[in-house]
């Protein structure tokens, strides 16, 4: 190797550069980037020394070895076929499986669908994950662009509007992400890759949890609206009180009350969820778990009067209400449950009308933060949301919430102690 700086030698494969320090740099030409189609580049500077030389020659075999496994993997399968194998084995809920493929749809198969999993590095998908914080329609750079009120041919007006971009959101590129690690660790296990470039890949950090719930003025605000429909104000009662996903409570049914004096409780069993190509039906809960939710006095009047309300309207239709009738129901018979949607949808409209803003899921963080505020402990409130982890998502979460009561906990202990002995001097 010539010894003055800025010489450069070059192999069968990349270059070794001198610089003026005396260091060397080694550079290999790993291609174009997919999606900003720069020229991509290995480079590895090899401080001065007397194995300098040796040492960078090592460097160079290991970029040209890296750069030849990935442009000879085990298959020629690209992105696209990657991830239709991958979510055709998928073992997730219906609704997980739903929203990753929506995800692939919308904002992997357009950028990177077509490219070969051996040309994907954590540089490749880092650009990806800029690309998405960027714009989440994914919109070419430049000036002039509309956002029209519909794809089909129309006269455009005051709805169609110069382009802004929006960034995705962090949450939904994590969750990107995720389906990206899930697939390669997939085709890793088949043979079709080495390595996993979302191993070094860096998504954007989670952000941190929010819950806002309704504070009491609003909670009933709410609460008095909903009433002036019996059955309407029953379903909200329930939801703030125990604190159900949407899709549990509509799945409740009369047999999944158990009214016996002491032993109160809601036994959540089934959710309503919608199907990918069947609609909407019964389905496991979230966690794949059933529980039971103790109820108080004031619920369990509420859900008596809720049965009665039912079986007063299936004795005017001259039926017998059926135990699995369910509880919150657009039929006068309880036959039929009510879709998560429509739920969601009317919550909605009320609270609109109330000048709150507020949604349906922040209920159940009505639910969680009341109890925290009580002094219940995070893993009771856990069990009661049917959280996973044991109580570290509900810890997570509601981390103000317990801070503020483990504070007033502190103050009661304080305030409960017998006086100190020099205390008791001075006083």
């Amino acid at each position: 190797m010539a010894g003055k700086p800025g010489t450069r030698t070059k192999r069968a494969t990349g270059s070794i550069e001198k610089l003026p320090s005396g260091a060397l740099r080694v550079r290999v030409y790993a291609g174009l980037d997919p999606l900003t189609k720069r020229r991509h580049e290995l480079i590895e500077i090899v401080p001065a020394g007397p194995q300098a030389e040796k040492e960078a020659e090592a460097a160079r075999v290991r970029f040209v070895h890296q750069i030849n496994e990935r442009r000879n993997p085990k298959t020629n399968a690209t992105l696209d076929q990657l991830l239709e194998r991958y979510l055709s084995q998928f073992q997730g809920s219906p609704n997980t499986l739903q929203l990753y493929q929506t995800h692939v749809k919308n904002h992997i198969t357009p950028l990177l669908g077509p490219v070969k999993i051996g040309r994907l590095d954590a540089e490749v998908l880092d650009s990806f994950y800029a690309e998405l914080r960027r714009c989440r329609a994914h919109c070419p750079r430049k000036r002039g662009l509309i956002d029209h009120r519909t794809a089909r041919e129309h006269e455009c007006d005051e709805r169609c509007r110069p382009h802004r971009c929006k960034p995705l959101a962090a949450t939904t590129i994590r969750h990107i992400h995720f389906i990206l690690s899930g697939a390669f660790k997939k085709a890793i296990r088949w043979g079709w890759i080495k390595e996993s470039p979302t191993s070094w890949a860096e998504p954007p950090p989670a952000p941190k949890p929010n819950p806002k719930p309704p504070n009491a003025a609003q909670a009933a605000q709410i609460v008095t609206e909903s009433w002036k429909d019996s059955d309407w104000g029953a379903m909200i009662w329930t939801a703030m009180t125990t604190g159900v996903r949407r899709g549990e409570l509509c799945a409740v049914k009369v047999e999944s009350v158990d009214f016996t004096p002491g032993r109160e409780t809601l036994w959540l069993e089934r959710a309503i969820r919608r199907e990918p190509g069947w609609g909407w039906g019964e389905g496991d809960l979230k966690t794949h778990q059933q529980r039971r939710i103790a109820l108080d006095d004031e619920t369990v009047a509420v859900l008596k009067e809720q049965v009665a309300r039912l079986q007063a309207r299936c004795e005017q239709l001259g039926v017998e209400l059926r135990p699995n009738a369910y509880l919150f129901s657009g039929a006068a018979d309880g036959s039929t449950f009510t879709t998560p949607d429509s739920v969601t949808q009317r919550y909605d409209r009320m609270v609109t009308r109330l000048g709150i803003d507020t949604t349906l899921h922040k209920l159940r963080h009505y639910s969680a933060t009341e109890l925290i505020a009580a002094g219940v402990d995070p893993r009771t409130v856990a069990g009661r949301l049917g959280h996973g982890g044991g109580g570290a998502t509900t810890l997570r979460t509601y981390t103000a919430w317990v801070s503020e009561a483990d504070q007033r906990a502190a103050s009661v202990l304080g305030a409960g102690m017998p006086v100190r002995p020099n205390r008791r001097e001075e006083l």
